[in-house]
């Protein structure tokens, strides 16, 4: 089964640092309006604590899972692998994520005020389908969330999959938030022999 993510930056528009507690988060300083999503390799030209710029564009990147015929669906979750190159944060180089096993996800938004929050998104299809027709349910696939040198709940929280759209995070005016998520199928259904593929699109989203 292959899951399809979409990866690379998303520029869609166009420093102070702290700590929270237990994940990383950041505040940026204030300046012109932008918001930059990453979701696995994306691009960006130095770090942005540094006074790096973040660019358009990057891989689509691949999720995927081969599950054994002598398991299969036997309700045991099967650790899905990424092809993924990038484990560096664009806040400031930092290795936060562990590829291939995890799929960055992270970003900014950012105004001239001090008012404002932006929405990270994810949408995908109802289900996987293979050259047949024949489908899994998306709900098959849920993901864990952490990140290197964090503790306690991350700013991009474990979740699953539901089919069409779901909020995944708020990003405060501000700020830049991070978390790398590792993703596994529920394995729960015996399913036909093939392979499986769906595009997940994530969007960070602004007024």
């Amino acid at each position: 089964m292959t899951a399809r993510f979409r990866g690379g930056a998303l520029l869609l528009l166009a420093c102070a640092w702290s700590q929270a507690a237990g994940a990383f988060t950041a505040t940026i300083l204030p300046g012109t309006r932008a918001v930059y999503l990453r979701v696995g390799n994306g691009v960006f030209t130095g770090n942005y604590s540094s006074g790096g710029t973040p660019g358009s564009g990057g891989a689509l990147n691949v999720v995927s899972v081969t599950v054994p015929a002598a398991v299969l669906g036997n309700g045991t979750d099967q650790v899905m692998t990424t092809n993924a190159t990038q484990a560096n944060s664009n806040y400031d180089g930092f290795a936060f994520c562990n590829v291939p096993a995890q799929i960055y996800v992270g970003g900014f938004y950012r105004l001239p005020g001090v008012n404002g929050t932006a929405t990270l998104s994810a949408t995908a299809p109802t289900s996987l389908t293979n050259a047949q027709g024949e489908a899994i349910a998306f709900s098959q696939i849920k993901w864990t969330s952490s990140g290197n040198n964090d503790t306690g709940a991350q700013p991009i929280a474990a979740g699953q999959f539901t089919g069409g759209t779901q909020v995944l995070a708020s990003f405060p005016v501000n700020s830049w938030r991070e978390s790398c998520h590792t993703f596994s199928y529920s394995n729960d259904a015996i399913v036909a022999a093939g392979v499986y593929t769906g595009r997940v699109t994530y969007t960070l989203s602004a007024p």
